[in-house]
């Protein structure tokens, strides 16, 4: 293992930066992208700056951008554009890979790693960090936050969680509308795995008492068919239709995801199961309505994919702490407090809405996720409360006006 001394001094040398993309897309991902980019180049610490196609794959196959080419107009444009500019993917490296990725470094002369992505591109970023100090191969890794899960144990709210929040509260605020005007049962399956968080953001569509989502169900909250049927068939009679915002991780009290259940099987490197590319959950909760309840008009969508890349909707608070993050992680590098990092998206205490950037150890961002706190879930199980909207509502923004008679 390098010593710390000898640590410091090598990367007191002009070394290189690769910069990459992990996970899902999402609205910001690009501005921490240009965030990062744009503050390594005003280092003179920092050589060339790479970045790498296809995220770890693009390290492997040696298959790298130029992003000190790209003018300040261009790079604005991508950061304003949805998506992974560079590309992503879903590997998680073993220890044959760090090898090749060390020897990759070493031919480039690359001393800074920043991956950005979610807890499964953080565990990624850690175990390349890990092998680089067993190897004695000087090397600063840091993680920069990205998911519309919104699942991260080191940020107060993650780049991503905004801007599909907003989509998903502009899209169910449509959705109440064609409902209202039609009636009967709608079903709106929601990305989240194993936190709610997305889901839960239905609600900032709500203006009027009788708006929908009239019922919401998270993951956090085990579920029942014959609950679902009450909740259902009570909402119907109060309002005399209703919409409903199903997360696509809900599971029973086997703790099993009724949608795993019910999809392909398909996982990733990571051992997720594949579960938004399918509109199987909403058909079955519709089923279950049709079936089991008696209700005529039942209609289900399943938002999937839509809701990570959707142009012209992103959050402008989500964009520019995106953005920042991005220059955070660089900063933090470059001052070399931590070889091995993330950063943390603190929200201060104040009556204006204020964030903070903090380094923190990669470890605390890696593998682990979490929920949706039980004081942000309604005691009734299926809508959420107030101190959620609360927190929420500033990371979203405002969402489009509509009006009714």
């Amino acid at each position: 293992m390098i010593s710390t001394s000898n640590y410091f001094y090598a990367m007191k040398k002009k070394m290189n930066m690769v910069i990459a993309q992990s996970g899902g897309p999402s609205m910001v991902i690009n501005q921490s992208l240009v965030g990062a980019v744009l503050e390594a180049r005003k280092s003179a610490k920092i050589g060339k700056i790479l970045g790498a196609r296809h995220g770890i794959l693009g390290i492997l196959g040696n298959d790298y951008i130029d992003l000190r080419k790209p003018s300040a107009k261009k790079l604005e444009a991508i950061a304003e554009t949805p998506s992974s500019a560079l590309g992503s993917c879903r590997k998680k490296p073993d220890a044959a890979d760090c090898r090749a990725i060390f020897e990759a470094f070493r031919k480039l002369n690359v001393g800074y790693f920043f991956y950005i992505g979610g807890n499964d591109s953080a565990d990624a970023a850690r175990i390349v960090a890990e092998e680089a100090e067993k190897e004695g191969y000087p090397l600063v890794v840091y993680h920069i936050p990205k998911t519309i899960d919104n699942d991260l144990r080191s940020c107060d709210h993650t780049p991503g969680f905004g801007s599909a929040a907003r989509f998903v509260a502009s899209a169910i605020r449509g959705d109440d509308l064609d409902n209202r005007a039609l009636g009967g049962v709608k079903i709106d399956v929601i990305m989240g795995r194993d936190a709610g968080f997305l889901t839960a953001a239905s609600a900032l569509a709500r203006i009027r008492p009788d708006d929908g989502p009239h019922l919401i169900y998270l993951p956090e909250v085990p579920f029942s068919e014959a609950k679902f049927i009450k909740d259902v068939k009570a909402a119907l009679k109060k309002f005399g239709r209703c919409v409903c915002a199903v997360s696509e991780g809900i599971r029973g009290k086997d703790g099993i995801a009724i949608g795993a259940k019910l999809g392909s099987g398909e996982k990733d490197s990571h051992g997720n199961v594949q579960m938004s590319g399918t509109g199987a959950l909403g058909d079955a909760l519709a089923r279950i309505l049709k079936e089991k309840a008696k209700v005529k008009r039942v209609r289900a969508d399943t938002f999937g994919y839509l809701q990570r890349s959707f142009p012209g909707i992103a959050s402008k608070v989500d964009q520019a702490e995106g953005r920042a993050a991005g220059a955070a992680a660089v900063k933090a590098a470059l001052k070399g407090e931590l070889s091995k990092g993330t950063i943390a998206i603190v929200r201060e205490v104040s009556k204006k809405y204020r964030v903070a950037f903090a380094p923190v150890p990669i470890q605390n961002a890696a593998k682990y996720t979490r929920s949706v706190p039980k004081e942000y879930i309604a005691k009734n199980g299926h809508d959420v409360t107030e101190a959620f909207l609360a927190y929420a509502r500033p990371i979203v923004g405002d969402l489009p006006p509509c009006e009714i008679f």
